[in-house]
């Protein structure tokens, strides 16, 4: 009897063990923290148009996973072969200055190591700012059955551009307080990702974020911090604050209403032309957005781009414009 006993402490401690070390190497990062913010200069053929008016598009891509994002079901690579195909082929049409990603892999295992960045870019946008905010060596989600699980995560937000850009911040948002140490450890980081591009000579300031999901309180603090952070530039610099903020109007309270409400500042696609941008199969929220100063940047036309259907789980946002 003591002896089962003592086997089987002995098996506990060896699961215990097992679980530690899975976890801090799971939770382990793969890159140094110099490494997240990173300004890109490519060679790719480049076609502008130069007629004063610009265009700007955010779009969280969802990994190119369509409307399986964050689901407990089988991937295939073709899914996300045809999505990426499905994406460049409308970009190219489109042929926008700017776009800005959320939810964008870098060579991720759930997104076969496909750097999607890269492959949008190879469209004629030279000018590329990263900003990482899920480094982890293993992340066991969705949580079963394993043959599912995400595996190595690489993922952030990026602003491509046929415009220099320069001076890029990465920003990190408040995390949510009462999350699990285990959840927390595994969890994405919010950011703001900030960029100043170079259009007629003028510096016009980007500022991308992805707002937290699942905790209203801390996307409230985090949409202050940010309006903050508009405020800060929009008096002496065209400014564009686009992203997933994750804050419906329909919302009780919604965080979102603390910047719409806002005179001085414009909502692109919204007071006309407003549509839902999830989800992509069947929209029945706003949780993407446009905003913009109005006392240096004219709005020309807005509208959700419907036409990208379930490349993702999201619908991106175009406003083209005018500086002032």
């Amino acid at each position: 009897m003591k002896i089962k006993v003592k086997l089987i402490s002995y098996l506990l401690l060896g699961i215990l063990i097992f679980v530690v070390i899975f976890f801090f190497w799971a939770s382990s990062p793969n890159y140094s923290l110099n490494e997240y913010s990173k300004l890109t200069i490519n060679n790719h053929s480049v076609k502008i148009d130069k007629d004063s008016i610009y265009s700007i598009i955010t779009y969280n891509i969802g990994y190119l996973s369509g409307m399986t994002n964050n689901k407990a079901i089988a991937k295939p690579k073709d899914l996300f072969d045809k999505n990426l195909e499905k994406v460049k082929k409308e970009f190219g049409l489109l042929n926008a200055d700017i776009i800005a990603f959320q939810e964008i892999d870098y060579a991720s295992a759930r997104s076969y190591k496909v750097n999607q960045q890269n492959e949008i870019a190879e469209l004629g946008y030279n000018y590329l700012a990263k900003a990482i905010n899920w480094d982890e060596t293993y992340v066991p989600f969705p949580y079963w059955p394993p043959s599912i699980h995400f595996g190595r995560m690489l993922s952030g937000q990026s602003i491509l551009s046929k415009y220099p850009l320069r001076d890029h911040q990465r920003i990190v948002l408040e995390r949510v307080k009462d999350n699990p140490f285990y959840r927390d450890a595994l969890y994405l980081e919010r950011l703001a990702q900030v960029v100043t591009v170079t259009i007629e000579n003028k510096d016009v300031i980007i500022i991308n974020v992805h707002l937290e999901a699942y905790d209203k309180p801390t996307r409230e603090r985090q949409l202050d911090v940010v309006i903050d952070l508009f405020n800060k530039f929009k008096n002496d610099y065209p400014t564009i604050l686009l992203g997933d903020f994750n804050s419906d109007i329909e919302y009780e309270n919604p965080a979102i209403n603390k910047i719409i409400t806002l005179d001085e500042i414009g909502n692109a696609a919204f007071e006309s032309n407003y549509d839902f941008t999830y989800s992509s199969a069947i929209p029945f929220k706003r949780i993407d957005y446009i905003f913009y100063s109005k006392n240096s940047i004219e709005l020309i036309e807005s509208k959700v781009l419907k036409q990208f259907r379930e490349a993702s789980d999201h619908l991106p946002i175009e406003m083209k414009f005018r500086l002032k």
